[in-house]
Order: C-alpha cells, then structure tokens, then sequence
C-alpha cells in the first residue's frame, strides 16, 4: 500500500514537470531520481531551453521552502549563507540566516559567482551545513541544490571546480526540444504561463520517507562489484587524467538504487547503472589533454568504458 502510495505521488510530480517542459520526459525522469537520491543537480546548457523553468516548476509541486539566487561576480559569501548580526538592544550577536535556509535552493548561473562565493556551498552540498564564525548551523531537511550554468558564455564566468563539482549527483543536458514539442508550447504559452495551474502534490516529509525507501532497495555483491570495475577502468582510462572518485560510486549506486524505485523495483539491475553511469559520472572525470584536442567527450570515453566493463549475469 505504501508503494502504491509512493508512486502515486511520483506520477502527479511527473506530470507537473511535463506540463512546464515539453518534450523531455527522459530529462524529468533523471532530476526526480536525483531528488529522490538526495542528490543536487548541475543544468548546463545554452539559455532559454527551460532550466529555471524546470527547477521553478519542482519548487512548485513540493510543499516545501524555495529560495532562488541569482549568482553575480559581487556576490559574497555571506549573502548567501547568511551572517551575524549585533542586536544593541540585547547586547549580543544574532545569526541571520540567509537564502540558503530553504529545502530547494536554484543557483542560477553559478559559475558566475567567484570561487569563494562558489566554495561556500560545499559544506551545505556535502554536509547539510554551514559554518559561520566559528558556528555551525544545521540546514533544513530536505535541502537540494539544483544550479544552472551556460556553457558557452565564458565571459565573467569562473569555471566550477572539480571538487565542487563532484559535488553534484547529477549533471543534466536539456537540449532543444523537438519541433512538435516546441510547437505545442508557444501554444500552450500564448493562453497562460506554464507554471500557472502547478500546485504542490507532496511535502517535504513524504519526500524524506520516499528518499529512505530509496535506500532500502537491494544492492547485491554482483552490482557493488559491477560499479567498482567501472570505476577502476576508468582510473585506468588512459584518456583520462582523472577518473572517478570513490564518491562518484557511492553516487551511481544511489541513483541506481532510486532508478530501480521509480521503476516499481526492489532491487538494481546492471541496466539501472548503465542508464545513471552517463549523468552521473562524465562531469566527475578529466580529459587528458591529447584527448581533449582531438574531439574525445567524457561521454565517450564512459561509454567505451561501460560497453568493455563485463556485465554480471
């Protein structure tokens, strides 16, 4: 009964998602596996293709706190996380918190803010906190980040690192949409907004329950041992620089875990790792320089390494 439940609330999630973003089901399918994961997510693509839309429609079906920051070169650490504050009418500093309080947060154009303001979001990414004068303040549950960047505008822009972003689950590339798809949503856009007639079909606390089930879906030896021989050979690669931390399978069993969910299973299959392996590990690795220049993608060299990676029975 609690499955049923579960899945119900997943499909109205869905339908929002595809009532704001036309023509990229496989898209919505990835984002709600990350945020049943726990996981943040990473957008990159050219403007105007739906990332905010899509993060702001997710907003709107949760119950739940948003907050949306657009990131600037000006912009500081603590206008993010927040600061202290001397109350003279009490005599003592007062914490105020910031706009990284909230359980969705959208960092739109990250990569335009500078490495320090970019670095104050990992303890909240990695931990669930941060850390402000010496204090530790616990952030809300559930907290997601789901940041945009484009990837063809450099200038004012600071590269995100990789540790930060190892940081994300997911890394999502929406392209356009189809002819038809794109047809039917300057028709649908002509009469009302897209985010008009969403309202929230879940809260945080059936999300959280959701994200636990995730963990109780079955990872056997034969997977565990699957995803650790991906990571190897990738580490081996010798187009690669730098292949995929410990962190990256630990991330790819997880998603897997939240695929097999989604798909009404209790357990994961090789198909479930192969189906995450591509948005959840190509921005985690680095090109070797020879490669880079002669055309070769992250994309590529993970799918040569999953098709050579022995698949278990």
């Amino acid at each position: 009964m609690k499955q049923n439940n579960s899945m119900e609330l997943l499909t109205g999630l869905k339908k929002n998602l595809m009532s704001a973003i036309y023509g990229k089901e496989e898209c919505i399918d990835t984002l709600i596996i990350a945020i049943l994961a726990g996981g943040s997510i990473l957008m990159e693509d050219v403007p105007g293709v739906g990332k905010t839309t899509l993060a702001k429609a997710l907003a709107s079906s949760l119950k739940a706190k948003f907050s949306r920051i657009q990131f600037t070169p000006d912009l500081m650490p603590a206008d993010i996380t927040g600061s202290a504050l001397f109350v003279q009418s009490e005599g003592k500093f007062e914490f105020k918190k910031g706009p990284l309080f909230c359980n969705i947060l959208l960092a739109d154009e990250i990569n335009r803010a500078s490495p320090r303001t970019q670095s104050a979001l990992l303890e909240a990414m990695s931990e669930g906190q941060v850390t402000v004068d010496g204090v530790t303040h616990q952030l809300p549950e559930p907290f997601i980040v789901i940041a945009t960047q484009n990837p063809i505008d450099f200038h004012g822009t600071y590269p995100l690192p990789e540790a930060q972003l190892d940081r994300f689950l997911v890394r999502l590339n929406m392209g356009y949409p189809g002819p038809q798809a794109e047809s039917d949503m300057i028709l649908s856009q002509c009469h009302k907004s897209s985010l008009a007639d969403i309202g929230p079909v879940l809260d945080c606390g059936q999300l959280l329950s959701i994200q636990q089930d995730v963990r109780h879906v079955h990872v056997s030896k034969e997977i565990a041992g699957y995803i650790t021989s991906i990571a190897v050979s990738s580490r081996q690669e010798k187009r690669l620089q730098l292949g995929v931390s410990p962190r990256s399978s630990i991330m790819l069993a997880l998603a897997s875990q939240a695929a097999a969910l989604i798909d009404s299973r209790d357990y994961v299959t090789p198909d479930d790792v192969q189906r995450m392996s591509d948005y959840v590990l190509t921005h985690r690795v680095i090109l070797d320089t020879s490669a880079n220049y002669s055309g070769v993608t992250s994309q590529n060299v993970i799918k040569d390494i999953i098709d050579n990676v022995m698949v278990p029975v």
